[in-house]
């Protein structure tokens, strides 16, 4: 596979090729140039006062995240609006608080209630700048997993704190579904991701062990959980959803672990392999995943699968765009990437001015967003403080 691999960063006014600074090792990328091929630029976003920040999500102009504030006193999540160049501070719940999700106006994500209390979910009205407590089933305790249009999907615990269920909480109303269990009302579950009317996650069973789970798709119109079954085996995943089509992973027949995709309208299922075991994600009909080595793609049209990258240490996907996939490979140290499903292009992603960087979310204007590291302070190290990042693609001449 040929890989093309840029690295630039943004500094000043212009753009400045990185290969100038300090010889790290032979692990470090290096850049090749390719006439007409796409190029990134890093840009800094800055901290809300402390030394350092990530950004773990973005949606049009908008990234997320969390940063540490003014004398590293606290963790607070964040806004970064990419038009105005602006870093809004959302608040907590009482204790420290985190970003996770971005969708339209609302910001989703955690925050504690105190300074060593339990978290909850929030959600965050860009528009009305407004922090709102989703609350819980019952329970202490709330953790977002995913959103899509005006639903916030995740996992609660129940009165007691003894089981948790998946939940979706409504944004227009404000309100909180408990999704139940394969197993009633004492099993567990947990959603994964929300495309539509359609939850998916995971459930324990009726008269099996906890820890024997099915994969289950959840319609929010008909208030039915749907159990996916497996490949022939005892359990089931399922983690991710785009329009009609579920991916997870499940035990066969023989015992084995592998990634699987099923079609919710005709009930098709199929084999991904034994390269899909981890952090199965879907969008259209493309499937990336990982083998906790190797990361690949699956055409669902042609059932044809490729390599991600360049097979150098372990390549960990972390989103699916549209044909662009982002994540960090680690060789030994993380290095954000940027490739295309299509056609196999492959880019690393420059730092600003340390060693490592790591990627989380594209948008679909291609605008990756993440983590870099700055110029350390002692020339011994390899990097300085990390700080949230996003690289903007452009074309080179």
């Amino acid at each position: 596979m040929h890989i093309r691999l840029r690295v630039w960063i943004l500094a000043g006014a212009g753009l400045l090729a990185v290969g100038a600074g300090p010889a790290y090792g032979a692990d470090t990328p290096s850049a090749e140039s390719a006439a007409g091929s796409v190029q990134y630029t890093v840009q800094d976003l800055g901290t809300l006062g402390g030394t350092r920040s990530e950004a773990t999500a973005i949606d049009g102009n908008t990234v997320v995240g969390s940063s540490l504030t003014s004398g590293d006193a606290a963790e607070h999540a964040f806004a970064y609006d990419l038009r105005r160049h602006t870093m809004t501070d959302l608040g907590t719940l009482g204790g420290s608080s985190r970003a996770t999700d971005v969708e339209g106006d609302y910001v989703v994500g955690e925050s504690h209630l105190s300074t060593d209390g339990p978290a909850h979910g929030f959600a965050y009205n860009l528009r009305t700048r407004r922090l709102v407590d989703i609350g819980t089933l019952g329970g202490s305790s709330t953790k977002i997993t995913g959103i899509g249009g005006d639903t916030v999907v995740g996992t609660s615990s129940l009165s007691g704190d003894t089981v948790t269920h998946a939940f979706a909480y409504s944004l227009r109303t404000r309100t909180m579904t408990d999704l139940g269990s394969l197993a009633g009302p004492s099993g567990r579950s947990a959603a994964a991701a929300v495309s539509g009317a359609t939850v998916v996650g995971s459930s324990s069973l009726p008269d099996t062990p906890a820890a024997t789970t099915h994969g289950f798709a959840y319609n929010l119109r008909t208030r039915t959980m749907t159990d996916l079954g497996t490949l022939g085996g005892s359990s089931s995943t399922a983690n991710d959803i785009s329009g009609s089509t579920v991916v997870g992973q499940s035990r066969t027949a023989d015992n084995r672990l592998t990634g699987y995709a099923y079609d919710l309208r005709t009930g098709t299922r199929t084999d991904l392999g034994a390269h899909f075991l981890t952090a199965q994600l879907i969008s259209g009909n493309t499937v990336v995943g990982g083998d906790g080595l190797l990361a690949s793609s699956f055409d669902l049209t042609t059932h044809t699968s490729a390599v991600i990258g360049s097979g150098r240490g372990v390549t960990e996907v972390k989103q699916i765009t549209g044909n662009v996939v982002v994540g960090s490979n680690f060789a030994p140290n993380s290095f954000a990437f940027v490739a295309r499903a299509d056609n196999g292009d492959f880019t690393y992603l420059a730092s600003l001015g340390g060693r490592n960087s790591s990627a989380t979310q594209a948008n679909r204007n291609g605008v990756v967003a993440g983590r870099a590291a700055l110029p350390p302070a002692d020339p011994t190290n390899a990097n300085g403080p990390f700080h949230a990042a996003v690289w903007v693609p452009h074309t080179a001449a």
